[in-house]
């Protein structure tokens, strides 16, 4: 595997060589915010070593090297899940790609059903913690010292001043922004009426089906981790609202100004 990552690492080197100083990822909904980037280079995943391939819909499939805000950053157009069949090392994949190229800030972004009675709809909520109960671990196995530790801190998953960056940007353009507990499952089924009760009950604001392996690598790493999450859908045990995937597509598209607007003004002020 550090083989594989070693040679994906060298062939974007000799293609855009620089160090951005922000890899973002965009998720289910959110590839809008790539039209903000000027680019330098665009890369099809299909024609990076080792990259692998997207397969829902939503993600583009595009590495795009450009200019956001006057900083150099790596944007990432579709992620890839566990529920598409992908082991987590290959999940994972390219969070290593960005550590080794000598990325040290990253910008997660995810659709989520929202369990907190607080939230509506296309409201955006920054992380500040999670729950793991993904089926399996994404540093399961044996360690690879060159990237970090056996056992990894995880006092603070979610870079705090990455946090007052992009609360301080919501609250200059008068943005509603939550803070909130994002539990990942498995997927790729939306949760039941039962199941959205339990994320609940166990103190999660709102459920998702990707982010936390990235974020625990980026952890293992020691790279600074921001992540904002879009609520597509409510669910709970009194909840029993339908919802499909276009559904949550249509929701990430309604609350896109205001992704944008937030993580433009991280981009730009986070030293």
């Amino acid at each position: 595997m550090l083989e594989k990552i070693t040679e994906t690492v060298n062939f974007i080197k000799n293609i855009i060589r620089d160090t951005p100083e922000f890899a973002i990822v965009l998720g289910s909904g959110l590839g809008k915010l790539q039209d903000e980037v000027e680019p330098i280079h665009i890369l099809e995943y299909k024609d990076i070593p080792n990259f692998p391939q997207t397969t829902v819909a939503g993600h583009e499939g595009q590495l795009i090297y450009g200019i956001l805000e006057g900083k150099k950053v790596l944007m990432m157009s579709g992620r890839f899940h566990y529920y598409e069949g992908y082991s987590m090392e290959t999940v994972v994949f390219p969070i290593r790609v960005f550590h080794l190229l000598g990325i040290k800030n990253l910008l997660l972004s995810n659709a989520a059903g929202g369990v907190n009675p607080n939230y509506n709809v296309a409201d955006i909520v920054i992380l500040k913690d999670h729950i793991n109960m993904m089926p399996e671990h994404p540093l399961r196995g044996k360690n690879i010292d060159e990237f970090g530790p056996r056992f990894v801190d995880m006092s603070e998953p979610y870079n705090k001043k990455m946090i007052a960056v992009a609360e301080k940007a919501a609250s200059d353009h008068n943005i509603k922004i939550h803070q909130g507990v994002y539990v990942s499952l498995q997927g790729p089924t939306f949760e039941t009426p039962a199941e959205y009760g339990m994320i609940k009950a166990i103190g999660g604001d709102m459920v998702g089906m990707s982010t936390v392996p990235e974020v625990i690598v980026a952890k293992h790493m020691d790279m600074n981790v921001f992540c904002v999450s879009i609520i597509t859908d409510l669910g709970g045990p009194d909840v029993a609202f339908a919802v499909s995937h276009e559904e949550v597509l249509n929701a990430a598209n309604k609350a896109m100004p205001i992704v944008i607007t937030v993580v433009k003004g991280l981009v730009k002020n986070f030293q």
